[in-house]
């Protein structure tokens, strides 16, 4: 991804320094990845939680609520960008730790 796309849209919400080393190590898509055949979605049988970004400028908000909603996931809004797992870590460890405390042990 160009330089100013990541920066600028990608990681908009990211310090502009992170951002640069986070574009540097950025790696290609491997092709393979698209030509997998998916099985059933884990969410058809199992709760679900969404994490919406809705600043988001790579994946549309509106796209992102459409799939939490078809999932029946519990969403949870954030003011961030395409990578709240690095502009907003403690958000996302929140919605992991409400997921998982959701969810009962398997013994």
């Amino acid at each position: 991804m160009p330089e100013d796309d990541f920066l600028n849209h990608f990681a908009a919400d990211v310090d502009p320094v992170r951002a640069r080393v986070m574009h540097a190590v950025q790696q290609p898509l491997a092709w393979s990845s698209l030509e997998e055949v998916m099985g059933v979605p884990a969410w058809r049988s199992h709760p679900s939680w969404f994490l919406v970004a809705e600043g988001d400028q790579t994946i549309p908000p509106a796209a992102q609520r459409q799939f939490a909603a078809r999932m029946n996931a519990t969403t949870v809004e954030v003011s961030t960008n395409h990578v709240a797992m690095v502009s907003h870590p403690e958000d996302v460890v929140e919605l992991i730790e409400t997921a998982a405390g959701a969810v009962p042990v398997a013994t």
